[in-house]
């Protein structure tokens, strides 16, 4: 498996179940909530909060027999698992849970991976849409529960509903050797007004979009070349974000995803493996899990064949194992090989003695507390900033640092919780160099 298709994985099993993982915990009672594609009578039926479909939009170079696209959609399918006990009289009874000698299985749902893969796109030849049915057949598979002695005393019921939809692709040529790309995921599945959980069972789940090209490259559209700026900003992608995959500096994969990353994501090589929640550290989760109580180990077993497959990897990490994810350096950059190096100070508690300036100049226009300005972030900074970019600001402070770089301390307009950024607390509050900000007449507001 690829860097790409790594991080693919992760990102189509990103909070299929959660710890503790277990089928009791609260967190595990609401599941299925990250990237679906629902049956469009839902959507409809809810104003459009749970969306029907997802789109990607990006940007292709290519040479001039046209670049060759391949487009892989993929998604969880939901899959309902009954336990069924088998009586004297050869009768089944659904039951909650089930124990087979020291096996304990239970009702749940699982998930099986569905893809639809379109290959050999030539772009000069889809300026009209093509499109690929999704057709997925309602079924069902039985694995049946024996004894020690080998007598059958329950099964495993699995099952799972129809699913209807397309993968629509476009392309249109914006100049020489240059095409807007998209792809658009569309679920239209009938739906005749099932409770919310029935209609997860006919959703597309953590649906996502992998790209690939032959005679091209993407363009990011975090960072894209400022020749392509405009035209990148008129990408609309719903429900989804676009990033450059696979390398660094390479350009001919593109994952998009109901996930915020950066260019070039990675799955960390000190990774023992999946455990479902990108938002926590692994090595953590790891100490968790191996203070679980022989009850509470039981029931995680009982609950998922992969929450199975977390707790019996863990258990099977050696002392080295466990250090090695204890934390890594990958690089030193130096960022600025100009910049003067940072003074050594006999008594490094001098800096505290200074002041930041009250302003600094910015394109002639003097900036201070209560100015008005709109952020401009340069290219490269992080996600947030690439968020915050066209946003209107107000100056609430101007700070010095110990490298005596100065930064402009803001706070959004309309944020609702603009008082809280005043207060310095985080989250409400922003730093940005003055170059990164467009000085704005006073009387805005």
């Amino acid at each position: 498996m690829d860097s790409v298709e790594k991080v693919a994985a992760a990102v189509l099993y990103e909070g299929y179940v959660l710890w503790p993982y277990r089928r009791s915990a609260h967190k595990n009672q609401q599941r299925w909530t990250l990237g679906g594609v629902y049956p469009r009578g839902h959507s409809q039926s809810c104003a459009d909060s749970d969306p029907w479909l997802m789109q990607t939009q990006c940007l292709v170079t290519g040479d001039a027999d046209g670049p060759v696209v391949q487009v892989k959609v993929r998604f969880l399918h939901v899959v309902e698992r009954r336990v069924a006990r088998q009586n004297a009289d050869e009768t089944r009874e659904f039951v909650d849970e089930l124990c087979v000698g020291s096996e304990c299985h239970l009702t749940w749902e699982e998930a099986v991976e569905r893809e639809i893969e379109i290959a050999g796109l030539n772009l000069r030849g889809i300026t009209s849409p093509r499109r690929t049915e999704i057709e997925i057949a309602a079924g069902g598979e039985e694995e049946p529960l024996a004894d020690k002695g080998g007598r059958i005393v329950g099964a495993l019921v699995r099952t799972w509903r129809a699913l209807q939809g397309a993968v629509e692709i476009k392309a249109e040529p914006l100049d020489v050797g240059l095409f807007r790309l998209t792809v658009r995921i569309t679920n239209t599945t009938p739906w005749n007004g099932q409770d919310r959980r029935q209609t997860l069972w006919q959703t597309f789940v953590s649906a996502h979009t992998i790209l690939t090209v032959e005679s091209g490259g993407f363009v990011s559209l975090m960072d894209p070349p400022p020749a392509l700026k405009a035209a990148a900003a008129q990408c609309e992608n719903i429900k989804t974000w676009p990033v450059l995959a696979g390398q660094e500096g390479e350009t001919h994969a593109l994952l998009s995803s109901p996930i915020i990353l950066y260019d070039y994501p990675q799955i960390a090589p000190e990774s023992s493996g999946d455990f479902f929640d990108g938002r926590e550290i692994d090595q953590l989760l790891l100490l968790n899990i191996l203070t679980l109580t022989d009850e509470e180990k039981s029931e995680m077993r009982a609950t998922d064949p992969r929450a199975r497959e977390i707790l019996e990897r863990s258990e099977a990490m050696t002392a080295e194992d466990f250090m090695s994810m204890h934390g890594a350096i990958r690089d030193f950059r130096v960022l600025n090989p100009e910049a003067e190096a940072v003074p050594v100070y006999e008594n490094p508690f001098a800096v505290l003695d200074g002041t930041s300036p009250q302003s600094v100049v910015v394109d002639g226009v003097e900036l201070r507390a209560g100015s008005h300005v709109r952020l401009r972030p340069r290219a490269g900074r992080d996600v947030m900033d690439f968020a915050l970019a066209g946003k209107m600001a107000r100056v609430e402070s101007v700070e010095q640092d110990y490298e005596d770089r100065i930064h402009l301390t803001v706070t959004l307009e309309g944020d609702p919780g603009r008082d809280m950024g005043k207060a310095r607390f985080l989250g409400h509050r922003f730093f940005f160099e003055p170059e990164e900000v467009e000085p704005l007449p006073d009387e805005v507001s």
